[in-house]
């Protein structure tokens, strides 16, 4: 029998009488028999491999075979937009055979949401934030509705496992398994990954049954064409896309909402037919855009990261990059957008709008090219989100006890490792600065608890992530989006001008306690503000860098004006050196850089160490350390030697107090830890234990 044969027949005669698919790609054969037997699983392929049917077509079978009835099957994604994508599909495969799915989120109305928990559908799909609502309402008879679940299935996962959002997801899943009363199968669905059996065990966690990792070749993709031009600024990328594969349908990625509004601007200026989307923009509004471009034909979307995910644009025939993403898989993401019709080729071109951009995208090249992905890597020590987690216990429960709380989440492997006097001493910090207050043995909300955290105030809870100060935008009873407040801090007298969705408004008026603006359309020139830091680079992708800047291997991919403009960089460049770091001394400004290639984290490290050891101060970038003026060979050499000897292992201070302030559920934490938490996350000690190995070149400049 073939793979297909053991699904239902109820569901083999409609995947090929009613959705008339003549055979099942590679993925969805390999992925049956394996789901079919319960088994936790990755599914790894590129964007439109049909990793969703992959997924749900044998656990609909299992749904069928096994006549499993109430809510069975969740389907969890990272972003609304990519629930509501998905929506119609599944309910399509449901519908076909008797059952029903439907989707829960934020934007679902009240009487749905109410129509749903009096008749639970088989298949909900809903974001964790979403799930977190679900488990701590008091209106869900949670233990009723999850009694019958089985199956959770995790859309693009490794979206999730990168950061805390992914302890938030396990912790949920362990109190979804203590309400089902039995393991439940997880399944997750990701695009190239980098240790995807690393991500198979993050996602089965505990669990006792047995996985598999279904990660078939691609063998229908050509040769993927991949381009570097140099174009010098935003305004020339602009012109250079208005004048490009014209009747082409292209999206162009920008790494910031900021530029994806300026670059839309500017090709509406250039009469190119211009859609936006982001994450600050209103569901609404980038469902308008995302329906009109995936009818069109001639026309351009730009948009951020929200894209990456598996959203359907339909057919595209370009993928353009703005300067670089910050990872390689990102990149394969994104240029995993086309090369879906037959005999096409998987297409990316990059736009270079500085000269440092243009070294970081023929880096992002090099290393795209020696076949290097990015393991998944989730953060260490979440002890934030443990407290997060014990008072979402708390409102679930009515109080959670002290000890009680480990029959829900105590199995989630990043909790299990945690000591007990660490356990204690979050606890205790709680008790007391007031967070909980204890009653035999019970902790409910205490006064600061309740005014934070309570029921008057639980959507704290829900997300992991500290929310920026952020204000809707209306245009009459249309929801814009959000920008951040700073956008309306400007000259008493003067009206503020935003650019949101690519057009200009002008604010009509500002209420600041509901934090609301209402706008009208305007010719003036607007500006949004969003308030974000960019992303350190890789190790390996420094080192990448390094590569490029003394060998011109890439130059197969560079456009006349890019391989130009390198050669410039490799003459400033040409002291380099494989395999050793650069000391430049720059004697006519007394000025010495140390080029490591190594990325901020590592360079940062060293660059602390420097001052604690000899009293140098210093900067870091990502490439290279600035030391301070006066150094000389010496102190230098003495400094190195020392590291050599006792390497540091923390992450830097400055960066270490910015980051606590920055994480959400720090006030829940002792001081202590929560420093011991970001020393760990914010330090890289096998780079910096790279660097100091080698050899250390000294130049003049």
């Amino acid at each position: 029998m073939t793979a297909f044969e053991h699904l239902h027949p109820a569901l083999q005669h409609h995947v090929v009488n009613s959705l008339g698919w003549r055979t099942l790609r590679p993925l969805q054969e390999e992925s049956i028999p394996p789901i079919l037997a319960g088994q936790h699983a990755i599914l790894i392929a590129p964007t439109a491999s049909g990793k969703t049917e992959a997924a749900f077509l044998p656990v609909l079978s299992r749904m069928l075979s096994d006549n499993w009835t109430g809510l069975s099957v969740l389907y969890l994604c990272p972003i609304k937009a990519l629930l509501n994508n998905l929506d119609t599909r599944l309910s399509g495969y449901c519908e076909l055979v008797g059952r029903r799915s439907g989707i829960w989120h934020g934007d679902i109305k009240a009487s749905e949401k109410t129509r749903f928990l009096k008749e639970p559908l088989d298949c909900l799909l809903t974001t964790p934030e979403s799930l977190e609502v679900m488990l701590v309402s008091r209106r869900t008879d949670r233990n009723i509705l999850f009694q019958n679940l089985r199956v959770v299935i995790v859309d693009e996962v490794h979206a999730f496992a990168g950061d805390d959002r992914g302890w938030h997801t396990l912790s949920l899943l362990e109190r979804l398994t203590k309400l089902a009363g039995r393991e439940l199968q997880r399944i997750g669905l990701s695009a190239t990954v980098g240790n995807p059996t690393g991500l198979l065990n993050w996602l089965a966690g505990h669990c006792e049954g047995t996985g598999l990792v279904v990660a078939p070749e691609n063998g229908h993709t050509t040769e993927s064409d991949v381009q570097l031009d140099y174009v010098g600024s935003l305004e020339n990328a602009a012109l250079v896309l208005s004048r490009l594969h014209r009747g082409e349908k292209r999206l162009v990625f920008c790494d910031s909402r900021s530029r994806a509004e300026d670059l839309a601007a500017r090709l509406r200026a250039l009469s190119v037919q211009t859609f936006v989307s982001h994450s600050s923009l209103s569901a609404d509004e980038r469902s308008r855009a995302e329906q009109a471009f995936s009818t069109g034909s001639d026309c351009v979307i730009v948009a951020t990261s929200t894209l990456e995910l598996g959203i359907d644009v339909g057919d595209l025939d370009r993928v353009v990059q703005i300067d670089a993403p910050p990872t390689v898989s990102s990149f394969l993401q994104r240029m995993g957008r086309t090369g879906r019709r037959q005999g096409a080729s998987r297409n990316c071109l990059f736009l270079a709008t500085s000269r440092p951009a243009l070294i970081r995208a023929a880096g992002l090249i090099q290393l795209w090219r020696s076949g290097y992905v990015e393991p998944i890597e989730p953060p260490a020590a979440p002890y934030h989100i443990f407290a997060q987690q014990l008072m979402a216990l708390a409102l679930q429960q009515g109080g959670i006890g002290k000890h009680t709380w480990r029959e829900w989440i105590g199995r989630m492997p990043a909790f299990a490792h945690m000591t007990e006097e660490e356990i204690k001493s979050i606890v205790t910090h709680m008790l007391a600065i007031g967070v909980f207050a204890e009653d035999e043995g019970v902790l409910w909300f205490g006064r600061k608890g309740e005014e934070e955290f309570g029921r008057k105030n639980f959507m704290e809870l829900l997300s992991v992530f500290q929310s920026p100060p952020l204000f809707s935008v209306k245009h009459g009873r249309i929801d814009l989006g959000e920008v951040h407040e700073s956008s309306f801090l400007i000259r008493t007298g003067e009206r503020p001008v935003l650019l949101l969705g690519g057009r200009n408004w002008v604010a009509t008026s500002i209420d600041w306690s509901s934090r609301v603006a209402y706008v009208e359309p305007t010719e003036l020139p607007g500006k949004s503000r969003w308030m974000g830091s960019g992303q350190p680079l890789s190790f390996r992708y420094c080192q990448a860098i390094g590569t490029v800047l003394h060998s011109d291997s890439n130059s197969k991919h560079y456009s006349r004006r890019a391989a130009e403009e390198m050669a410039t960089v490799y003459e400033e460049f040409n002291w380099l050196s494989e395999g050793s770091t650069t000391l430049v001394v720059d004697g006519s400004e007394n000025r010495t850089f140390w080029w490591t290639f190594a990325g901020v984290r590592a360079n940062a490290m060293l660059a602390q160490s420097f001052n604690e050891r000899c009293g140098i101060a210093s900067a870091v970038d990502n490439l290279a350390i600035k030391l301070d003026r006066g150094l000389n060979q010496e102190t230098f050499d003495a400094a190195i030697e020392l590291m050599r000897t006792n390497p540091p292992h923390d992450g830097a201070r400055g960066d270490i107090a910015k980051a606590i302030e920055e994480l959400k559920f720090s006030s829940c934490l002792p001081q202590s830890l929560a420093e011991t938490m970001l020393r760990v996350r914010l330090a890289d000690t096998q780079g910096v234990s790279e660097i100091l190995k080698r050899a250390i070149r000294r130049v003049l400049a």
